[in-house]
């Protein structure tokens, strides 16, 4: 049915299944990697992880919590 398409068509159905393939593909991931882990060490002794949580809630809605 492709090959019976125009060229231009034919073109467009190959972008449209390289975008369906590339939604559906499989990420390859060698696990997870925490290259992050520790950089925020230096402020361990200054704030509490309830402090942090309401400082992430502040950001992501604009509220204070009570």
């Amino acid at each position: 049915m492709i090959r019976e398409l125009p060229p231009e068509a034919q073109r467009l159905v190959r972008e449209l299944v390289e975008y369906l393939r590339a939604m559906h593909a499989v990420p390859r991931s060698g696990g997870l990697q925490f290259t992050w882990e520790g950089a925020l060490e230096s402020l361990r002794d200054r704030y509490t992880s309830v402090q942090l949580q309401h400082e992430i809630l502040r950001e992501w809605t604009g509220e204070v919590p009570d």
